[in-house]
């Protein structure tokens, strides 16, 4: 894994009233990551960009829903999730990052 596909692989975190709940109750934090991601890499991207120690990743694939725009059809984009279990006392602080 190259050092420059490892920096494409997280696109954000996800920051929701789930996602805050699922960070204080099972230590995890949620990233959107792109389609083609796999666990190795986002778990490889996380210990580089934010020097924690990473235990699991679990990953979401969501389905865009249809939706009508005025009189036109569409469809909202598909969107692959990352939930990210960190070790013991390891914590990620996004004020820090840069």
């Amino acid at each position: 894994m190259s050092q420059d596909r490892l920096m494409k692989v997280l696109l954000a975190p996800v920051v929701s009233e789930k996602s805050t709940m699922v960070g204080e109750k099972h230590g995890q934090v949620v990233f959107h990551v792109v389609p083609d991601a796999t666990k190795q890499e986002v778990k490889a991207a996380i210990e580089l960009l934010f020097k924690v120690q990473v235990e699991s990743v679990q990953m979401v694939n969501i389905k865009g829903k249809t939706a009508h725009f005025g009189r036109f059809a569409g469809k909202h984009s598909d969107v692959r999730k990352a939930y990210v279990t960190l070790k013991s006392g390891q914590e990620i602080n996004f004020a820090e990052v840069k």
